[in-house]
């Protein structure tokens, strides 16, 4: 197996897992009252380091609460996906704010409106 097919893999099992972790063992009202979605995992080959990109449904306070949340909580979610997951080395966690998931609603808004109001001009 190449390296690189064992980091998608690993990526994969950590989004998997922090994904239930956040959903369900994270107590934090920064977090638990929010809706946070896992994007995308990227752990370097050496595993030490894994930027995590979260997308937050919310204003820029609940986006910058939650991260703030994710990063008090690090130590446990590093400790319960070093439990969950075997590996040798377990790596830090970095939290990244991704709104690919916000703007790509954003952009469907506008297609549909722009599609909406060119459906009305074709009736005059």
């Amino acid at each position: 197996m190449s390296k690189g097919t064992r980091i998608i893999r690993i990526n994969e099992e950590i989004k998997k897992e922090l994904s239930e972790i956040i959903r369900n063992e994270i107590k934090d009202p920064r977090i638990k009252d929010t809706l946070v979605s896992v994007v995308n995992v990227d752990t370097s080959s050496d595993l030490k380091i894994c930027k995590i990109y979260i997308s937050v449904m919310g204003d820029k306070e609940q986006k910058e609460n939650v991260i703030e949340g994710l990063k008090n909580a690090s130590g446990f979610i590093r400790r319960e996906i070093a439990r969950r997951i075997n590996l040798r080395n377990t790596p830090e966690f970095i939290f990244k704010l991704d709104d690919s998931i916000e703007y790509s609603i954003h952009l469907s808004r506008i297609m549909d409106e722009i599609s909406h109001n060119s459906g009305d001009d074709t009736h005059d």
